[in-house]
């Protein structure tokens, strides 16, 4: 029986073998990024010396957990790698994130990272973002309706994101709006005309913030798109 898991597996230990010793790195959410944490812990165990800033919760309790040492990242200067996953991946690389509510943590620390490093099977290889995956937009409680119309205006359909018949809340206490786009031909624009609207705190449109994209097959082997 095949693994359902195999390219993420795969992607993920090859990201977590690009660590060297000694470096601080950028910890992603997801169940893609456990992988990365187990093979990290396997490393440690070998003698690897390594230190992350997690972008969840629950990465720095699943780091805790394995033995993977965790520090702020208002502790370091400088982040040697980030590695994370995504939901989409374009041909030039834009990237969408955020389908575990983490999207504005791990742009904060994709931006103090040398290089951020990203894990996908090849399911998560799309022609144009945003055909299937709905867009997350973050914004604050407050007035939240009247953001999300500012949002709605530029041409998609938003969603409050719900967790147990309440807002799904994010670790920064914000809720998100899931938008649905028919394709985002231009990712750069968007990103630009999110940043620029009031009430929205972040999103997961990560545009020209990619370095290498590793890609994991159902048959275990990992390609890299530089």
């Amino acid at each position: 029986m095949s693994d359902p898991n195999a390219g993420k597996r795969a992607a993920a230990r090859a990201a977590a073998d690009l660590i060297q010793d000694g470096t601080t790195v950028g910890f992603g959410t997801g169940s893609t990024f456990r992988f990365v944490l187990e093979r990290l812990a396997e490393r440690m165990r070998d003698g690897l010396k390594v230190r992350g800033v997690p972008t969840s919760k629950a990465t720095a309790e699943l780091a805790q957990t394995l033995g993977v040492p965790v520090v702020a990242l208002d502790e370091v200067e400088r982040l040697d790698l980030a590695i994370d996953g995504a939901d989409e991946v374009d041909p030039q690389k834009n990237l969408i994130k955020g389908g575990g509510g983490a999207h504005v943590r791990e742009r904060i620390v994709a931006a103090a990272a040398k290089e951020l490093v990203v894990i996908v099977d090849d399911s998560k290889l799309v022609p144009v973002l945003g055909k299937a995956f709905l867009l997350p937009v973050e914004v604050l409680p407050f007035g939240w309706k009247h953001s999300e119309r500012r949002v709605a205006a530029t041409g998609c359909k938003p969603q409050l994101r719900q967790r147990d018949g309440k807002p799904f809340v994010t670790d920064n206490g914000n809720y998100v709006l899931d938008c649905k786009y028919d394709g985002i031909d231009d990712p750069a624009w968007l990103d630009d005309h999110l940043d620029g609207l009031v009430g929205v705190v972040d999103h997961g449109l990560f545009v020209g913030m990619a370095g290498r994209v590793l890609v994991g097959d159902a048959a275990g082997k990992v390609r890299t798109i530089g």
